[in-house]
């Protein structure tokens, strides 16, 4: 699906974010001189309505593909995110579906376990004591791409047990120590 300004992108939605299972965005790139709705607007235009963007791929030399979805009732929320419909309710865009899912999130907790992104994420302290008594997976995090790093950073983070998360970090640890990451 392709459009060539938010507008036309926001009047969509508005007609479908309800019982849209999701589409596939066609977005140009910024150096193909294509009208296009841009990433940031469209995800703009999806928060307010309660949808998220999802999975990216290539589609060919002057635009990707970029999945948005409605949120899912256990979706995490980033604090880029949180940021961004923040400034979306102070300017009035923000429609009811969106704010549902702001409400919902607070209610359930998922807001404030909010994550941070990835140029901001720090290593738990948990985590940090164990690479520290391990310093062959201690070494070899310290390698990881962001990629990785962050990988691992969310899957702790999203533990909802304390012992599932106790048992990630084991797990990971066994993991760095072999030498292995999660992507190759």
């Amino acid at each position: 699906m392709q459009f060539a300004r938010q507008q036309a992108w926001e009047e969509w939605l508005d007609q479908h974010y309800a019982e849209s299972p999701g589409v596939w965005l066609q977005i140009a790139k910024k150096a193909s001189g294509i009208a296009s709705v841009t990433y940031a607007e469209a995800l703009d235009v999806a928060l307010c309505y309660g949808w998220i963007d999802g999975q990216k791929k290539t589609y060919d030399e002057s635009s990707f593909l970029q999945k948005f979805t409605p949120r899912r009732p256990r979706s995490a929320w980033s604090k880029i995110n949180q940021g961004k419909v923040a400034a979306l309710i102070e300017s009035g865009k923000m429609q009811p579906a969106g704010l549902k899912e702001i409400e919902r999130a607070k209610q359930d907790g998922r807001w404030e376990a909010a994550y941070d992104p990835p140029s901001r994420a720090t290593v738990p302290e948990d985590l940090q004591a164990e690479l520290d008594k391990h310093p062959q997976a201690g070494a070899f995090f310290a390698t990881l791409n962001s990629q990785n790093r962050f990988a691992i950073l969310m899957r702790i983070h999203t533990a909802k047990k304390p012992e599932t998360r106790a048992r990630r970090i084991q797990q990971f640890i066994e993991m760095l120590e072999k030498g292995e990451k999660i992507y190759p």
